[in-house]
């Protein structure tokens, strides 16, 4: 199939830009984007190219090494090119990669069956070590694959690398410098007080500690190096990369501890997966694993592209920030009548799941974000949850793309469909409420986890009783039965009777859940609980003033006017009134004293053993401490489970303390 005039336009601006910003990256060790957000476009152009054959380019960044040499530093070409590896970025892609190893070692007339290596991909910066007799001679970065920088006299400086081996032997090796974690956090403190650029990440602080004339700056940094090739050696070679790695460590060269062996493809994504939970484990960075064919002969057999060899890949992790395309942007209501822009994206995978929608959150971040429809953006997890975006890369633009402004009118409301400016606020909302989307998701907030927590009741089974007008306000759902759940398509006689225990268990709710699930504006989880502390019952908060509520810490004018505004209107006193009919409301106890978390914010990610996000966030509050949402400097410390992303690795960066479960259970004495 022929490109288009639309994708051969995409193509070559992905290529002007891909090699821009490796140039900044490579050369002057400076990041515009993350270094995750410039594989996404890699990934993009290695496709298309890959899809359109006549596309491909010898000056395209898929088909050269990145990088230049340094004019302030000296030359020196390599005895062996310096390769880079390509990438795969799921399983599907290692099984394409498996496959073409089995067909090169076939054609190659080996009927072998590959075994391979996996060892951890450090992201720092490559340098290749020649040593002649036994004693350290030269040590240059990878340059342009050819010719590369001599930063011999900045190597001598890290600790790690021997000036001389344990046998007199010649070899040239490559491996990988990197900052440490604390030392980089450590780096950046000391660059701040000296009112110096910060370092965006501790690979570029790494590059920038390498490649300085002055060898004291590389001495007073935490630089280490991991060895992990050879290119050349007087003596004869180990027959695999395993025993490569043995041989490495007999010479005294730095070898990182943590690599296996894999019989097949299988073992390698166990090794992957399993250093994808334990990435933040360790004081360095790793960006995913290499996976190597084990055995030197088939190595040999396979060869090389004009770019890198044939019988490796990098396996990188998923992406936390990635690059994609806004091929739309619409509306959705919220519980609250809260109109919400959504961007419509170029599927793409992040932190793990395929995300084909982002929050736009209001019209003022899509104005100073300059979000137009066709911009290439970064995307990323917000909470390793809601897909955001941050960042619009303008340098992709080609002219055709369209601003979006706020519909003054949206079918999503109820009367004409008229919106509004919320007074005082960057957000728009239906002027008439009620709508069947709004009521939808209020009823779904209801039932959930945070408010009554009713099993079997998701937004799912919410639609499908609306639609078959069962339920329409609160009260409704406790006042359904048996024979009208057995109506319905997809529930059966288990299933009907599951829902029903769930929503006589519900009927007994503490007042801060009520209060939570009754969707009253700017109410959320911790300021219900302190209106249950301090009111104790919902009769006595309905007849507070807003003069009354303004008195307390946490609530203030504005919120106290939503909360009087909710309860003093007609229609929400009376559903209010029809749903307490059903229910037990329990007094929330007010803490005594301090509280073990008093004052102290806690952060909870990932996947706990035992507790949902919620529950743990309730404990917390319980103890008197504040949820957060984000981790800086002044978070007590980050409860973590499995599966915990961005906010483990900038727990560690600031130096935060991490608990388990067990451990969150004992600080807590419960």
């Amino acid at each position: 199939m022929k490109a288009s005039k639309e994708i051969r336009a995409r193509v070559q601006v992905l290529q002007k830009e891909i090699a821009r910003l490796r140039a900044l990256q490579h050369e002057k060790d400076e990041s515009p984007i993350s270094p995750e957000a410039l594989d996404s476009l890699k990934r993009e152009l290695t496709e298309l190219e890959r899809e359109y054959p006549e596309l491909v380019t010898g000056n395209s960044p898929t088909q050269k090494v990145a990088g230049t040499v340094l004019p302030s530093l000296s030359k020196i070409r390599h005895s062996v090119p310096q390769w880079s590896l390509d990438d795969a970025f799921d399983f599907e892609q290692m099984r394409a990669f498996d496959e073409r190893v089995r067909r090169g070692l076939e054609k190659a007339g080996s009927s072998a069956i590959p075994k391979y290596s996996c060892e951890l991909k450090i992201d720092g910066l490559h340098i290749v070590l020649t040593y002649k007799k036994g004693k350290l001679l030269t040590a240059a970065t990878r340059g342009d694959g050819v010719i590369g920088e001599d930063v011999t006299h900045n190597i001598r400086t890290i600790r790690g690398v021997p000036e001389t081996l344990t046998r007199a032997v010649d070899i040239v090796a490559e491996g990988e410098v990197y900052m440490s974690r604390k030392g980089f956090l450590e780096l950046n403190k000391l660059q701040e007080a000296a009112g110096k650029p910060l370092f965006a990440n501790p690979r570029n602080a790494a590059a920038g500690s390498i490649r300085q004339l002055d060898s004291g700056i590389a001495a007073s940094r935490p630089l280490g190096v991991f060895v992990y090739d050879i290119n050349e050696a007087s003596e004869r070679l180990p027959d695999t990369q395993t025993e490569e790695l043995h041989y490495l460590k007999e010479l005294g060269l730095p070898t990182n501890p943590h690599s296996r062996s894999a019989k097949n493809l299988a073992q390698v994504q166990d090794f992957w997966e399993a250093w994808h939970k334990k990435r933040d484990t360790v004081d360095y960075l790793f960006d995913g694993i290499v996976v190597k064919v084990d055995e030197r002969t088939a190595q040999e057999a396979l060869g090389y592209t004009g770019k890198g060899p044939r019988f490796a890949i990098a396996y990188k992790f998923p992406a936390e920030q990635v690059t994609t395309v806004v091929l739309d942007i619409s509306l959705q209501v919220g519980r609250t009548g809260k109109l919400t822009p959504v961007a419509h994206l170029h599927p793409v995978s992040v932190a793990g799941s395929t995300v084909a929608r982002a929050t736009l959150h209001n019209e003022d971040f899509i104005r100073e974000k300059d979000i137009r429809i066709g911009d290439t953006v970064i995307l990323q997890k917000a909470g390793d949850i809601i897909p955001e975006i941050v960042q619009v890369l303008g340098e992709f633009r080609t002219g055709k793309e369209r601003s979006w402004s706020f519909p003054k009118k949206t079918p999503l409301c109820g009367g004409d469909g008229e919106t509004e400016r919320i007074p005082g606020e960057a957000a728009h909302r239906c002027k008439v409420r009620g709508s069947f989307g709004e009521q939808s998701r209020k009823l779904a907030h209801f039932a959930g986890k945070s408010a009554l927590d009713i099993e079997d009741m998701g937004k799912k089974t919410v639609l499908l009783l609306m639609e078959h007008e069962l339920i329409g306000e609160f009260d409704d759902m406790f006042e359904l039965t048996r024979d009208e759940l057995l109506a319905l398509p997809g529930f059966k006689e288990k299933s009907a009777d599951n829902l029903l225990r769930a929503l006589e268990k519900a009927k007994t709710v503490t007042l801060d859940r009520l209060l939570v699930g009754l969707s009253i504006p700017h109410v959320g989880e911790e300021t219900a609980l302190l209106l249950a502390q301090e009111f104790g019952t919902i009769e006595t908060l309905r007849k507070a003033d807003v003069q009354t509520l303004a008195s307390y810490k946490g609530i203030g004018g504005t919120l106290a006017e939503a909360i009087v505004g909710w309860f003093t209107d007609e229609e929400n006193g009376k559903s209010l009134d029809r749903l307490l009919e059903h229910l037990n409301v329990q007094k929330v106890e007010k803490m005594k004293g301090t509280g073990i978390l008093s004052g102290l914010s806690v952060v909870v990610t990932g996947t706990l053993p035992t507790y949902s996000r919620e529950e743990a966030e309730a404990l917390i509050r319980k103890a008197g401490g504040t949820p957060g949402s984000a981790v800086s400097k002044k978070t007590a410390f980050l409860l973590a489970g499995e599966s915990a992303g961005s906010k483990l690795a900038k727990a560690h960066e600031l130096g935060v303390s991490v608990l388990t479960e067990e451990e969150f259970k004992r600080r807590l004495k419960l």
